[in-house]
């Protein structure tokens, strides 16, 4: 497994991060659950992420929506992406926990900056009749979470 780092350094009095590597969760559901927590407050945060688990908030499909059905509110839409959600409401847990350690306060600060990109891929086979084979691969995700402090 390769080292990544992070894809913004802010500064680290004020800042706190942290990161899952080689998620198994969708790429594309992680995105998009990225850019709707970006800019939250960490407790407002982590309020949406209990709900989409919770199937009682949807997260807006911007990008990657066809076929996807519309639901209440302002979004045109939307889905629940329960694993992911859980992968986030982790890293989240993290990142404050490790604001707290730094003797920052975690309730004042924000999601500065969320980052989703593509992990290795783990290579599979699926057997099929006649001895034939069909690749059945899964898609990791690497995911950053960077706080910082509410001025």
């Amino acid at each position: 497994m390769a080292r990544i780092g992070y894809t913004v350094d802010l500064e680290p009095k004020t800042s706190s991060r942290a990161m899952g590597s080689e998620l198994h969760i969708s790429p594309k559901k992680s995105r998009e659950i990225g850019h709707a927590i970006k800019g939250m407050r960490t407790d407002v945060a982590q309020r949406y992420l209990e709900g989409v688990v919770e199937l009682k908030q949807a997260v807006p499909f911007k990008r990657f929506h066809d076929g996807t059905g519309h639901r209440k509110g302002p979004m045109a839409t939307g889905r629940y992406p329960v694993k992911a959600a859980e992968a986030f409401l982790k890293i989240l847990e993290n990142a404050k926990s490790n604001a707290e350690y730094k003797g920052l306060d975690a309730s004042k600060m924000y999601i500065a900056h969320v980052a989703t990109k593509q992990g290795r891929v783990i290579h599979g086979m699926m057997a099929r009749a006649r001895g034939r084979g069909s690749p059945k691969n899964t898609d990791t995700v690497n995911i950053e979470i960077i706080l910082n402090e509410v001025r």
